[in-house]
């Protein structure tokens, strides 16, 4: 019994033999492709990065309801300039907030709390655009103090562009109605300069008309 006790020990102890490489190779059964992925990101350029976590007042409730713990972006379009505020969850990669930063916008701190800030936004998250009161809360009293500096520098740098591109459109009309003004001058200048041609037989007298037939058959 001890030496039958001793030999299933010794076995249990040895070491296990390594698996041996028979040269084998096995072709995977299903063949993945690599897949583009697009963001819709691809033509703007991130100016703010910041992790945060997102609210939304929700009216029927009269609470605030979390909408997820991310990174809130300010991205500006290469073409066009406009800028908008996406935010995304963490995990999920799911959109909180999409909306463009308007210059009729502003954000304020929450009342009671230095690490918070609110702001009214027409709101694309959900596939349709919704009023909605957001409420975003940072780790730091510096990163939301920077998200908000940045925000109002983007308010106004559209109201900036705005005006201008207003100013561009009235100049542009101004102009178009000079020019359309001095080509109806040249036209009336041209008809005054020009007298009306009248024929020579409705100047002379019938008399006269007469009088030269009766030559004309002598």
């Amino acid at each position: 019994m001890a030496s039958a006790d001793t030999e299933r020990r010794e076995e249990e102890e040895a070491p296990a033999a390594e698996d041996e490489d028979t040269g084998a190779q096995v072709a995977p059964i299903v063949k993945l492709e690599e897949v583009a992925v697009t963001t819709g990101e691809e033509n703007e350029d991130a100016i703010l990065d910041l992790k945060s976590k997102l609210y939304r007042f929700d009216k029927d409730g009269n609470q605030w309801k979390e909408r997820g713990a991310g990174t809130v972006k300010f991205l500006k379009h290469k073409e066009t300039g406009k800028v908008r505020l996406v935010m995304r969850q963490s995990k999920t990669l799911k959109i909180c907030a999409n909306h463009l930063v308007l210059p009729s916008m502003s954000v304020q701190e929450h009342v009671g709390n230095d690490k918070s800030c609110v702001w009214h936004a027409t709101d694309f998250a959900d596939g349709e655009l919704k009023d909605e009161l957001f409420c975003i809360r940072f780790p730091s009293i510096e990163n939301c103090k920077t998200f908000m500096e940045t925000f109002q520098e983007v308010a106004e740098s559209q109201k900036k562009k705005e005006e201008n591109k207003d100013a561009s459109a009235a100049a542009g009309l101004l102009e178009k109605l000079s020019v359309e003004d001095e080509k109806k001058a040249e036209k009336a200048e041209d008809k005054a300069e020009d007298p009306p041609v009248k024929s020579e037989e409705k100047d002379k007298p019938e008399g006269e008309a007469e009088k030269s037939d009766a030559e004309k058959k002598e």
